[in-house]
C-alpha cells in the first residue's frame, strides 16, 4: 500500500485542574467536546467532514460507550465526520493519534482528530454484581411469586456501591506501589525525585510566563491556565512531605514527585500536505513513527518500564541512537517512574538482558528533557496526556524549524507508547 507524510496541524486542550475541584460537576464528555471544539474553531473546520477521529478515556462509564462519536456531535463539526473510542491506558491519546496518522498515511482519509478526556470528579460509580444479578433476574421474572422470592433476598449488602480503583487488577497495588518497588530496585533517592519534581514546575512557569500555553491551553470557565503548577514551591518544601506509598519509613514517593489526579482533555489535528495546503493549514511538524510495548509486572518486571523496550524497538526500526533527538517528551507519572527508565537505558546488564542489545542505549541531555514542564506540575488527565505533549512538541519543533523530537509514556498495565516527531523542513 501506497504511504505518505502524515503531519500534525494543530492541537488544543482546556486547562487541566485537580480532580474535585474546578470541573468537579462537568462530565467527562462535556469536557472532550469542549477541548474538541475549541480546535475545531482554532482550525477553522466548522461544518467541515473530518476523516476520522479517534478519543478516550479510562474513566469512562458504560453510559459513555460512544463517547468520541457523541463529543464530535456536541461539536461545530459537519456531523457527517465519523468517530470511534479506544482505550490503552495513559497512552490512550498517543496511540489514537498513531492511529489516525496511520489512515491519513494509507490514504484512507485526508485528515482526522485524536485526543482523550478523563476526570476523575465523574467517576462510573457501579452496583455490586450481586445486585445486578437479582436487578436482570427481577427483569425477566416470569410471575409475580418469581419477583417475591427475587426482592425478599436483596440484602443490604447488595446496596454497596462499587467506586474504580486505579490498581493492577493481578496484583491488587496501585501504580505508586509498584513505582515504590521499582525506586528501590534502581537505586533512586528521594532527593533525585524531587529535584525533577521542582524542575518540572520551574519549566512549567518559564514556560507559561513566556506565553508558550497561550495557543495550546484555551481558556474555559474562566480560567486560561492550568490549576496544577506551582510557583511557589522549592527544593525545601519538596524535602518536607510525607511519603504517599510506602509509609514503612522506606518510602519516597510523595504528592509532591507524582503526578496528581487531575480532570482535563486535549486533542490534536492530523493533515496530509494536500489538505493542509487547500485549506490553509499550518504543518508544525510531521509524525514520523510510534511503537507499543509491554512488561511481564505480574512476575515482577518493574510496571512502569515498558517504555524503555518501547523506545528501544522505535528506534532500532528508525536506525537512530538515543542522542539523536533535540526534545524528550517523557512522561512523569512520577519523578521515580522517569529516572528508572533513563537508568534503565545506561545500563548495559539491562540493555543486554531486556533490550536485547549489545550496547547500552546510553545517558541522554536533561537539558533536553520535558524544557516547557512535564505531568508533574501540568497534571495528568490519564487520556488526554498524550495529546497534550503532541501538541506541545510539534509547536516547539515548528518553533525550532529543525530537529527531531522523542515522547515516551508508560502506562497501567505494564504497557509502554513511544512515538518520533521531526521538524518540518
Amino acid at each position: 500500500m501506497k504511504t505518505r507524510p502524515v503531519y500534525i496541524a494543530g492541537s488544543a486542550r482546556i486547562p487541566f485542574y485537580k480532580s474535585m475541584t474546578k470541573y468537579k460537576d462537568i462530565s467527562t464528555q462535556e469536557l472532550m467536546t469542549a477541548a474538541l471544539e475549541i480546535l475545531v474553531r482554532k482550525m477553522n473546520l466548522q461544518d467541515k467532514i473530518v476523516g476520522d477521529s479517534a478519543f478516550g478515556a479510562l474513566m469512562n462509564s458504560s453510559s459513555n460507550w460512544n463517547l468520541a462519536r457523541e463529543s464530535v456531535l456536541g461539536t461545530s463539526l459537519n456531523p457527517h465526520s465519523p468517530a470511534y473510542t479506544l482505550q490503552r491506558a495513559c497512552g490512550t491519546s498517543l496511540e489514537a493519534t498513531l492511529q489516525i496518522a496511520l489512515k491519513i498515511s494509507n490514504h484512507q482519509i485526508q485528515n482526522g482528530l485524536a485526543g482523550g478526556v478523563d476526570t476523575n470528579s465523574d467517576l462510573p460509580i457501579m452496583l455490586r454484581r450481586s445486585l445486578a444479578k437479582k436487578l436482570l433476574a427481577l427483569n425477566t421474572a416470569k410471575d409475580f411469586k418469581s419477583k417475591l422470592k427475587i426482592i425478599a433476598s436483596l440484602r443490604p449488602s447488595d446496596f454497596k456501591p462499587e467506586y474504580p480503583s486505579i490498581v493492577e487488577p493481578r496484583t491488587q497495588l496501585s501504580m505508586g506501589q509498584h513505582c515504590e518497588k521499582m525506586v528501590k530496585e534502581w537505586g533512586i533517592t528521594r532527593e533525585e525525585q524531587d529535584a525533577l519534581a521542582f524542575t518540572s514546575h520551574e519549566n512549567t512557569i518559564k514556560a507559561y510566563n513566556e506565553g508558550f500555553y497561550a495557543d495550546l491551553a484555551y481558556e474555559w470557565m474562566g480560567s486560561k491556565r492550568d490549576g496544577t503548577p506551582r510557583a511557589d514551591t522549592s527544593m525545601e518544601k519538596l524535602s518536607k512531605l510525607t511519603p504517599a506509598f510506602d509509609r514503612t519509613g522506606t518510602g519516597t514517593l510523595t504528592a509532591g514527585n507524582s503526578s496528581p489526579l487531575t480532570d482535563g482533555a486535549a486533542a490534536v489535528y492530523l493533515t496530509c500536505e494536500e489538505t493542509a495546503r487547500e485549506f490553509n493549514h499550518p504543518l508544525l511538524a510531521r509524525f514520523v513513527d510510534a511503537e507499543v510495548a509491554a512488561v511481564d509486572f505480574v512476575h515482577g518486571e518493574g510496571l512502569l518500564m515498558g517504555p524503555t523496550i518501547a523506545v528501544s524497538e522505535l528506534l532500532k526500526r528508525n536506525h537512530l541512537n538515543l542522542q539523536d533527538f533535540d526534545i524528550y517528551e517523557i512522561h512523569e507519572a512520577f519523578a521515580g517512574q522517569v529516572l528508572c527508565t533513563l537508568k534503565a537505558w545506561e545500563s548495559a546488564d539491562y540493555c543486554k538482558r531486556v533490550l536485547k542489545r549489545d550496547t547500552p542505549l546510553g545517558p541522554i541531555d536533561r537539558s533536553k528533557m520535558n524544557i516547557k514542564g512535564g505531568s508533574i506540575a501540568l497534571g495528568h488527565p490519564f487520556a488526554a496526556t498524550g495529546a497534550r505533549i503532541v501538541g506541545a512538541l510539534a509547536k516547539m519543533l515548528y518553533q525550532n524549524k529543525k530537529g527531531r523530537g522523542l515522547i515516551s509514556i508508560c502506562t497501567a498495565g505494564g504497557m509502554g507508547v513511544a512515538a518520533i516527531l521531526e521538524a518540518v523542513g
